[in-house]
């Protein structure tokens, strides 16, 4: 009996999800490399920035040099002269913490430096769980004067967005999952599996598309998207790109996870069409990834640290567990790699710091990772002096 339970529990940590070995990288200062012009490699080192964190979604640089950072559970933490406070800027009391969802990003307004605007997203329980945005002025350390945004926006455990971006037209940006229901996609009265557009104060803008149509909410951008998590604008040109999560299996075939080049109006066809496939008055993916890797992040780099990298869109992956890098000329992809695959885990959020180095955070501590004894953490890739010839 005694020989057959212990089949039994060996069979069990076998197959238990996140039951693996911790990633191997260990922020020790490792040297890794991306392909440069001609071929010629660019090296860069791994230096970690904070450590015991709890699911990181989001990273923020104050002009004051504070870096903000989102714990899933509730937390709003700040990095200060290169350390970690014990204590948190603010918990978030509401939030409901689920799977996936939980608190998520966190921007800052433009004129944060005169203002102290901070803008949360997070998951709470409504009529079932929904996603608010609120802003708050942050003062001296503490956040105060809440205002919601909106809220009532569909959530579920799993596909509830959400990435909240200041875009160059100076609107907040807010993109939406589709909470499980897929049909909701694609139906012009539900705020599920939208891009949103606001005025910085939750009001919506006169120019949005569906202004002034019946049975159409104003807020929306765009629609179709299965679940975006990363949205950045492409210097220069100023076009929107977003990152998806592709089906699942059981709302699709696995795979099929996008990076999307997002219009006024536009229709990206989710759950119509996913994967490679087209459809008249639907938009097909500009880049399609099967087997999945879950994006979750998006990032121009616009720095002076990496001039080679200037220009390129990263994003991390939490199932591929790397950064992948994209080269483009304007919306034609002249190159992709990836970068530090299978060395830190699941990789979330990715943001450009003011020193050009390029920050992102792990998440193995989600429920479906394998966590290092420090885990979670924000780690940075900063140039090898003498390494990128």
């Amino acid at each position: 009996m005694r020989v057959k339970l212990f089949s039994i529990l060996i069979c069990l940590a076998l197959f238990c999800p996140g039951c693996g070995s911790p990633p191997p990288g260990r922020d020790k200062g490792e040297i890794g490399a991306a392909r440069g012009e001609n071929g010629q490699p660019v090296q860069f080192r791994v230096e970690m920035v904070a450590s015991n964190l709890e699911v990181p979604w989001a990273i923020a640089f104050a002009p004051d040099g504070r870096v903000f950072v989102t714990e899933r559970p509730g937390r709003v933490r700040v990095i200060e002269q290169g350390r970690l406070r014990p204590e948190p800027v603010a918990t978030i009391r509401e939030v409901e913490s689920a799977e996936e969802s939980g608190l998520m990003d966190l921007t800052l307004h433009p004129q944060f430096e005169s203002n102290h605007y901070l803008y949360l997203a997070y998951a709470y329980r409504g009529d079932g769980q929904r996603v608010r945005v609120v802003r708050f002025r942050e003062n001296t350390g503490a956040l105060a004067e809440p205002l919601v945004i909106i809220e009532n926006i569909p959530a579920a455990r799993y596909h509830a967005g959400t990435r909240t971006r200041f875009g160059p037209d100076g609107k907040l940006y807010i993109t939406t999952g589709d909470a499980t229901q897929r049909e909701l996609a694609q139906r012009l009265d539900s705020l599920a599996g939208k891009t949103l557009r606001l005025n910085d104060d939750g009001g919506v803008p006169q120019d949005n598309p569906f202004v002034g149509r019946p049975n159409a909410r104003p807020e929306i951008w765009s629609y179709g998207h299965r679940n975006a998590q990363g949205v950045a604008w492409q210097p220069g040109t100023d076009a929107q790109f977003q990152t998806e999560h592709g089906p699942s299996g059981f709302d699709g075939p696995r795979g099929g996870d996008e990076v999307n080049v997002v219009e006024r109006g536009k229709n990206y066809g989710w759950p119509v069409i996913h994967h490679t496939q087209t459809n008249e008055g639907m938009v097909a993916p500009l880049l399609e990834y099967t087997p999945a890797v879950a994006p979750a992040s998006a990032l121009f780099y616009r720095g002076a640290a990496f001039p080679q990298f200037r220009g390129d869109f990263f994003f991390g992956n939490l199932r591929g567990e790397r950064i992948i890098r994209v080269k483009l000329d304007g919306r034609r992809v002249v190159h992709q790699e990836s970068l530090l695959q299978g060395r830190y885990g699941r990789i979330r959020e990715m943001a450009e710091g003011p020193d050009g180095a390029i920050y992102f955070s792990t998440s193995n501590r989600d429920g479906r990772g394998n966590p290092a004894v420090n885990d979670d953490r924000i780690l940075r890739l900063v140039p090898v002096k003498g390494g990128n010839q």
